[in-house]
């Protein structure tokens, strides 16, 4: 019965996780356990008020129109951290929205009294590409709101995203500072080579941006970071930018940590702003955080006080499952603590 476990929640997750957004409630999943719970790029939201925690994952929906299914958002939630109900329909995508690809990374920041949803969309439109590249798609990073964490979170506007046009960028996150939010994302390596990590301003309300980017650091500046092709990742050259989240320690010092790949293939490394300013100079610390075949970290807090450390590993496709850690902060650094192993509830 136990080898059957998987398949089972596997087959209950095909049908539950293609409903239409707003059709079900969490009282219609079944608890999955934490170890059978595949997800790539976990991003966890604690809200007090209700005492759950809150976890976001890319699924397919079903939609009332002649497409039948599209990809979308969903929501699990638990008391523990260890067991978990869903995917719970937030968002899918409407049928004159500009991305009819693909939707990863999604990340949920609760701000000025609303929700918003961060995530990375593709469509299927050409980009110019490089000489001996892969064919370049529109690739942007989109911001979403929503009254509540369960949705359903709207798009500003249809026709694009955040983020420049004519560029592949992904994996945005929310930063305020001296009361202006900003939103630090990557520039793909798999367009210019070195990854980038990118900050823009942003509206008041989230709704555009202000101006142009600014390259905070790229990928290679990292002296952990290694091309694909040395770690025998792929077939193309390439330093990669992914998954960036910013803390500011108890010492005042503002960390981002941030993922690529090192000697032991995919990883989380962390560097520091030299004038505690989002704006850097950005200084990267010599060795990661986490280096071993895991990454696309977020930081959040138990509601027992306790900083935690969630990501996915292992980093290959159909096996990856969020991974929980201690965190410590170390004032000038964050230092990984004990493993929150699976089957083991975060007693609050």
């Amino acid at each position: 019965m136990r080898i059957l476990l998987p398949i089972l929640f596997a087959f209950l997750f095909s049908i539950l996780s293609s409903q239409a957004v707003g059709q079900l409630s969490f009282s219609d999943y079944p608890t999955i356990p934490r170890a059978d719970l595949r997800i790539r790029d976990p991003y966890i939201v604690p809200v007090q008020a209700d005492g759950y925690y809150y976890m976001y994952a890319s699924i397919s929906v079903d939609v009332a129109d002649e497409r039948g299914t599209t990809r979308g958002v969903g929501v699990y939630r638990s008391k523990n951290l260890e067991t978990w109900q869903g995917p719970l329909p937030v968002f899918h995508f409407p049928e004159d929205f500009w991305a009819n690809n693909q939707i990863w990374a999604p990340e949920v920041h609760p701000y000025q009294g609303k929700y918003y949803l961060f995530a990375t969309f593709s469509s299927h439109d050409p980009l110019p590409t490089p000489p001996k590249r892969k064919p370049n798609i529109k690739r942007q990073t989109q911001i979403l709101i929503a009254d509540g964490p369960t949705g359903p979170f709207k798009p500003f506007r249809r026709d694009r995203g955040h983020t420049p046009e004519m560029w592949m960028a992904l994996d945005g996150t929310l930063w305020e500072e001296d009361g202006v939010p900003y939103m630090i994302y990557c520039h793909e390596w798999f367009q210019i080579v070195d990854g980038s990590m990118e900050l823009v301003e942003l509206k008041p309300d989230l709704s555009d941006t202000v101006d142009a980017p600014e390259t905070l650091f790229y990928a290679s500046d990292a002296s952990w970071s290694r091309s694909l092709l040395r770690v025998g990742v792929g077939t193309q050259h390439g330093w990669v930018t992914d998954g960036c989240f910013l803390f500011r320690t108890k010492n005042d010092r503002l960390l981002m940590i941030w993922s690529s790949f090192g000697e032991e293939k995919y990883a989380i490394g962390q560097a520091y702003s030299e004038s505690g300013s989002v704006k850097g100079p950005w200084v990267q610390m010599e060795d990661p955080l986490f280096p071993a075949n895991g990454g696309h970290g977020m930081i959040f807090e138990s509601f027992g006080g306790q900083l935690m450390l969630t990501f996915h590993q292992p980093n290959t496709r159909s096996e990856e499952r969020s991974q929980l850690y201690q965190l410590i902060d170390g004032g000038d650094r964050l230092i990984l603590g004990d493993q929150i192993p699976f089957g083991t509830p975060v007693e609050e």
